[in-house]
């Protein structure tokens, strides 16, 4: 009958490959969870700053103001955030808007500038109201 050779000293071997794969597959899976996270700051955050912009008697640096600060206080004050906030008409309904352009984390908050770009849209209110 044919032995097969000693497999002594395998499982330290297999412990290793198994815990670096394990691993690599739970950090994916945060970076993915922070990775959404993020995203669904931001659109909160230019939602909310373009309802702010859309009050009336309030201006789109309101909004503009309002979003840098739920981003701000969500992600960091370092966080890079470009916000951009004006008005605009859809289908001849006046509106504010509120752009909002960040980079995507690709390694921890770490990721390549302008990968992710928001825009929030909100009715402007009538001031004779």
């Amino acid at each position: 009958m044919l032995r097969l050779a000693d497999d002594r000293g395998s499982a330290p071997a297999e412990f290793v490959m198994v815990a670096g794969l394990l691993t690599v597959v739970t950090l994916s899976v945060l970076q993915l969870g922070l990775a959404l996270h993020v995203r669904n700051t931001v659109q909160d955050a230019v939602g909310d700053g373009a309802r702010i912009a859309a009050l009336a008697g309030a201006t789109p640096e309101d909004g503009e103001a309002r979003t840098r600060s739920l981003v701000a206080t969500a992600l960091g004050p370092g966080y890079p955030v470009e916000v951009r906030a004006g008005t605009t008409t859809s289908s001849g309904v006046p509106e504010s808007a509120v752009t909002l352009t960040a980079p995507l984390p690709v390694l921890g908050l770490i990721g390549f500038p302008g990968t992710l770009e928001v825009t929030g849209h909100a009715v402007l209110e009538d001031p004779a109201e």
